[in-house]
């Protein structure tokens, strides 16, 4: 079974920077896609930023500058590195893998609060 597990959210300052951590249950390199998404109370969850299993990357406007999405094939984990957070940033960040059959999966989501 593939699981994905997520990691590294809290409460940050405006300003301040917060890595994510997706520990996958199998070897990355064996997933199409590994993308950050992310859900604010009342919103649609987005798409933050994803990486394809050839290293391409991809980002959401209000990001792009402040946040990298990264692989570790040897350690199964995705990162995503957020810099200069702003209020709102303020979400429940979910980890997502597409496998090579195109079906997806899920983590439980970590809380990332950015304060004023």
């Amino acid at each position: 079974q593939v699981q994905l597990v997520e990691s590294g959210g809290g409460l940050v300052q405006a300003g301040g920077s917060l890595r994510l951590s997706c520990e996958t249950s199998r070897n990355t390199f064996i997933f199409n896609n590994l993308g950050w998404y992310r859900q604010a109370p009342g919103k649609q969850r987005e798409l933050v930023a994803s990486i394809s299993r050839g290293g391409t990357t991809t980002y959401a406007d209000s990001v792009k500058g402040r946040f990298t999405i990264s692989r570790d094939n040897a350690k199964n984990t995705v990162y995503l590195q957020m810099s200069s957070l702003k209020p709102e940033d303020t979400a429940v960040y979910y980890c997502k893998a597409v496998t090579m059959s195109q079906s997806h999966v899920w983590g439980q989501g970590t809380q990332v609060t950015v304060s004023s």
